[in-house]
């Protein structure tokens, strides 16, 4: 699925990097320019790659074409990169319906899964969408925040931390509000992992 050329032009995400949302940053810092200032439910969210060179065609395999295989091999390069959280239970961000039936399967769920099985922690499904929602693709960063406010509630009592998993953090928009739901459902804390993320500023990270 990932030849060893791909997946050495992978582009991993190491420290230094805000302790917050996981962007990589000059020294390391608490908050950066990318979440200073905003409310976010989630305690930290980290990515081991950058959505940059082979990750953007593997993750689209893996999301409209229906390589569900990739799954497996997005687990094993997360815990290759990502120390185990200290985590009570595994979430996912639950999938719009109408993309579901069009693919077929559930990548953030899918991904979840596997990494619970390599981490030895139990994958439970504990949101749902209230709503449908529009595509976050191409949304400014205010846009997609008020297209997800409110867009998930958890269907059981979310207790101690809980870690949530998704493809892709983009502005965090939606993980945030999927957090805000754990919350309010009694999660104690809320750790948010991806395969890849969005880097808007990256000293000396060539994305």
């Amino acid at each position: 699925m990932l030849c060893f050329d791909c997946r050495s032009r992978l582009r991993p995400l190491g420290a230094p990097r805000c302790a917050r949302c996981g962007a990589p940053t000059a020294w390391e810092v608490e908050r950066c320019r990318e979440c200073a200032g905003r409310r976010l439910a989630f305690a930290s969210a980290r990515a081991p790659f950058a959505y940059a060179g082979p990750a953007r065609p593997l993750l689209r395999a893996w999301k409209e074409h229906g390589l569900r295989r990739v799954a497996s091999l997005a687990a094993e390069l997360v815990v290759a990169q990502v120390e185990r959280p200290a985590a009570d239970v595994i979430a996912y961000v639950p999938p719009d319906g109408a993309r579901q039936l069009r693919r077929g399967h559930h990548p953030a769920e899918r991904l979840a899964r596997e990494l619970g099985r390599r981490w030895c922690l139990e994958t439970a499904p504990l949101l749902e969408r209230t709503r449908p929602g529009a595509r976050q693709t191409g949304l400014p960063r205010a846009e997609r925040r008020a297209n997800v406010r409110g867009a998930f509630t958890a269907t059981a009592d979310a207790r101690g931390t809980v870690l949530l998993i998704d493809d892709v953090y983009t502005t965090g928009a939606t993980a945030g509000a999927a957090a805000t739901a754990l919350r309010a459902a009694g999660a104690a804390r809320v750790e948010v992992v991806t395969f890849a993320r969005t880097v808007r500023y990256a000293p000396g990270l060539d994305v």
